[in-house]
């Protein structure tokens, strides 16, 4: 088994799927937390410049869902056949398209605000509604089984019900999703013991 060492900021962000698979597939990792003091240090010596990275016995690999396509390869998580893995991997885009357009390092708080606002009340319903439209009546997002675009819709969303607690107060069954999430015994002990943080 490889030695595995994910580093990222005191927050679930861009590293929570990451954390989530190590949890579902019972792999042991070092989740080093770096504080935002240190950050500028960290960052001049880092291929990219970005975090979250997971070092592989020493081999640095960077962005998060490149590391996560590569934690799912060859298991269930990805998608069960070709056609399910593009299934998966578009929800996580579509998904990640959204949560990339939110002005995170936004410095100026009433501009920030401004967006945050538009984007959670005039672009997420839209979204939302696509997103159950094509969830259906199925339990999970693609085929018969749990895949990482339901870990990941549960990561974005428990973000944006930050920022709109009412966001999903019309979208049950994407509602329903999380909670199934959530239940999955291994991502239970996660939330569980995972750090507290607000995002």
């Amino acid at each position: 088994m490889p030695d595995y060492k994910l580093i990222y900021f005191n927050m679930r962000g861009r590293a929570e799927i990451i954390r989530y698979l190590f949890a579902y597939l019972d792999i042991k990792y070092e989740d080093h937390r770096i504080e935002q003091a240190d950050w500028p240090e960290i960052k001049s010596t880092l291929p990219f410049g970005k975090i979250p990275i997971l070092e592989v016995d020493g081999l640095i690999l960077h962005q998060s869902l490149a590391i996560a396509r590569y934690l799912t390869r060859n298991t269930d998580l990805a998608g069960k056949t070709a056609t399910e893995q593009c299934q998966a991997d578009a929800i996580v885009d579509t998904l990640d398209d959204f949560m990339s357009c939110f002005p995170w390092a936004e410095k100026n708080q009433e501009v920030k605000n401004q967006v945050f606002n538009e984007l959670l009340t005039q672009e997420a319903p839209r979204l939302l509604q696509d997103l159950e439209t094509y969830l259906g009546d199925k339990e999970w997002f693609i085929g018969n089984s749990v895949t990482w675009a339901d870990f990941y819709w549960d990561i974005c969303s428990t973000t944006l019900l930050v920022f709109k607690p009412d966001l999903l107060d019309s979208h049950p069954r994407l509602r329903t999703l999380r909670k199934k999430v959530q239940a999955i015994p291994a991502i239970a002990n996660w939330i569980q013991r995972r750090p507290q943080t607000k995002l």
